[in-house]
């Protein structure tokens, strides 16, 4: 029996179980730290939904000195000679704070054009940063005074005569990730009143579940 030959068998064999076993363990390693990473995104990613009718309204103030009252489930479209006046009131139902970015406007009922969400750049920047907390009832609000935009007469127009409008909201998690463009609907209701519903989530830093 060649004892050098059998030694140098034995010693590969070793080499190839230590290395499935390294291999084995690394792989559940990474398994272990990818399943923490989706857990800890999880507890930060906020999710918004228009809020319960029963919530409280709320008091909204704009930098012009103009207030509105925005009830639970609802929303706010008012024009008048300084500008167009638009507010949702909001709830988090996701695990992170909700931190929002931006927002547009549409002066018509709007549902989903193709597959892809509206693009990240045509998005109007809040001039104040609007947190909604978890679990939690929140709110937006933008304004459009500059009679030369060209959403301005267009969003007036529809303020005044109570038609439908649709409103899209970008926010992410307080880290400044995970965001998500949220189409809402605001429905006329009454005289002057608006409901709001939600139309469809969009996923920008991950992939859509659909």
């Amino acid at each position: 029996m060649d004892w050098v030959t059998v030694s140098s068998l034995a010693t590969a064999a070793g080499t190839l179980v230590l290395a499935v076993a390294t291999f084995a363990a690394v792989r559940s390693a990474n398994r272990a730290a990818r399943a923490a990473e989706l857990a800890f995104q999880v507890g930060l990613r906020p999710l918004l939904l228009p809020s319960q009718l029963e919530d409280a309204a709320q008091k909204v103030h704009f930098v012009d000195g103009k207030w509105v009252m925005t009830p639970g489930g609802s929303g706010v479209a008012e024009a008048d000679d300084n500008g167009v006046y638009l507010t949702l009131s909001l709830r988090n139902v996701g695990r992170g704070l909700a931190v929002l970015h931006g927002w547009r406007v549409y002066p018509d009922r709007r549902y989903v054009e193709g597959e892809g969400h509206p693009p990240v750049e045509g998005f109007r920047r809040l001039s104040r940063d609007l947190y909604v907390p978890v679990a939690d009832v929140g709110f937006w609000q933008g304004a459009l005074r500059d009679p030369a935009d060209p959403d301005f007469a267009p969003a007036k127009e529809s303020a005044e005569s109570h038609f439908p409008m649709t409103v899209d909201l970008l926010y992410g998690d307080h880290e400044g990730g995970q965001r998500v463009i949220s189409r809402f609907v605001l429905l006329p209701r009454g005289d002057s009143g608006w409901l709001a519903n939600v139309v469809r989530h969009w996923n920008v830093d991950r992939p859509d579940p659909r």
